[in-house]
């Protein structure tokens, strides 16, 4: 299509732990054409009750953070999630009804605290308005999986590199992750402004090795505004949401983080763009890594593994369970609904697919994204003509310094904490890194301290965790304030 031609900036916001029906399963009615949710659908408890998917309906501060506590996400919460058990077979259907269940069984808090059904909730486009009224006007995927049904840090693996490296969990850490990544596909073919990763506290694409040598190419969210409202965007910009409560709130929707943040993390990206003079060539893509145990109900289809080598315990055959796509650009027809036209999804690697299509990248990553379906199609019109609206705002929230006080005393989550871990394990300056990559490699990335206890040496104090965290970055970078 000749609109795809146009685009020159491709911009993905990749948020957190989402479902498709979580965020976006009342967006219409149930259809042939919307597989979101009818309101007949529901998982047994622990009990053999049935515990049916459900809405608080107002846009009140205290719907915002459900479900709260934090559901399971590991690799074997996930199994139970989709097959009912954590040890599925080869053969195990996948029933997508061991949500509750698995919800019940979590133990970081007090039992009496896993309410049943809070894994079953979902927001109305009422509580969500700013990713209701996108997918409205642009397009909304219900075929977009997570490339795996697994944690964070594997599918965002895989929306940078076409691979997890065989890794189905956070933790226990692997470093140094060397996978290639697109981002020094840019390099490689001296692509000028070719990337940018725009990053609020401490971003999760750090674990890639193969992006140290490029630190001058990670800059804070505002320069995202300045680049844009000065048509400098890179060709590929992609942002990472605030994962801490430190001086902020965190606005990337980890449950039980307030949504409405994250909501105006959207409204400001896209504001941004839109209102920038690189509208007409920029394709923004909104999504979220993984499910984070958020109730769904359509199965995940098997997947091409990315490399012809098996890996244990898991192959990567499988993708995870659907999560939000909302896509963006004037040249997409109001209303659209994007499907594959085969039978293989949109997964993150379908990202990596228009990258390279895009921008002339070459050969695929991995098998997966050599696969995967790519963004094109979506470009259906021949002239930049749906403009979108010029401004959208999110409902109104602002965290009070009582807030933020009670949410530094919540226990880290998993992903928190190996987000800690990450930090202990950077460089301690730019002019290091091929060196201490080679001291990773000799320990197996586990002699550089024990990163695995870093959040338990401050008592779980968040304040001083993160001290420490910005404090290493500054020394990588020189200065986080450039």
């Amino acid at each position: 299509m000749a609109a795809f031609n146009n685009i020159k900036h491709l911009v993905v916001l990749m948020l957190e732990n989402r479902s498709f029906d979580s965020m976006l399963g009342r967006l219409r009615p149930r259809s042939v054409r919307f597989d979101g949710l009818s309101l007949q659908e529901s998982n047994p408890d622990r009990d053999g009750n049935s515990v049916a998917v459900w809405t608080q309906g107002d846009g009140k501060p205290a719907a915002m953070n459900i479900p709260d506590p934090d559901p399971g996400e590991l690799w074997s919460d996930i199994n139970m999630q989709i097959f009912g058990t954590a040890e599925p077979t080869p053969t195990s259907a996948a029933t997508m009804d061991g949500f509750v269940r698995n919800y019940q069984q979590q133990t970081t808090e007090p039992a009496e605290r896993y309410v049943a059904n809070r894994v079953m909730h979902y927001y109305s486009p009422e509580q969500v308005p700013v990713i209701s009224r996108l997918a409205r006007q642009f397009a909304v995927s219900d075929r977009w999986h997570a490339s795996a049904p697994c944690q964070t840090w594997p599918n965002r693996f895989f929306v940078h590199t076409g691979t997890a490296d065989g890794y189905e969990n956070n933790s226990p850490p692997h470093f140094p992750y060397e996978m290639p990544t697109i981002f020094n596909r840019f390099e490689e073919r001296n692509v000028e402004n070719g990337w940018k990763i725009y990053f609020h506290d401490l971003p999760q694409t750090l674990t890639l090795s193969g992006l140290w040598p490029h630190l001058d190419r990670f800059r804070f969210y505002d320069e995202f505004r300045h680049d844009a409202s000065q048509g400098t965007l890179p060709h590929y910009a992609f942002i990472e949401p605030r994962y801490f409560p430190d001086v902020r709130m965190p606005n990337d929707q980890h449950p039980p983080h307030t949504v409405t943040l994250g909501e105006q993390l959207i409204a400001d990206a896209y504001n941004s763009v839109r209102n920038g003079p690189n509208w007409n060539e920029t394709l923004l893509i909104i999504t979220y890594d993984e499910h984070g145990g958020c109730y769904d109900h359509v199965p995940p289809p098997p997947a091409t593994p990315p490399s012809d080598t098996p890996t244990r315990p898991f192959n990567f055959d499988r993708y995870g369970v659907r999560v939000p796509a909302v896509i963006v650009s004037p040249y997409i027809r109001r209303g659209t609904v994007l499907r594959p036209t085969g039978a293989i999804p949109f997964d993150h690697t379908s990202i990596l697919a228009t990258l390279r299509k895009c921008f002339e990248l070459g050969a695929p990553l991995s098998r997966r994204d050599a696969v995967a379906p790519d963004l094109e199609p979506v470009l259906s019109l021949d002239e930049p003509t749906n403009r979108g609206p010029q401004r959208l705002s999110a409902l109104a929230y602002a965290a009070s310094p009582s807030d933020l006080a009670r949410a530094k005393e919540v226990p880290l989550n998993g992903f928190q904490k190996s987000l800690l871990d990450l930090a202990n394990r950077l460089p301690t300056d730019a002019g290091s890194v091929l060196g201490h990559i080679e001291e990773l490699r000799r320990s197996g990335g586990v002699a550089i301290d024990d990163a695995l206890h870093v959040a338990d040496a401050f008592g779980g104090d968040i304040t001083q965790a993160m001290a420490a965290a910005r404090n290493r970055l500054n020394v990588l970078f020189g200065s986080l304030g450039r």
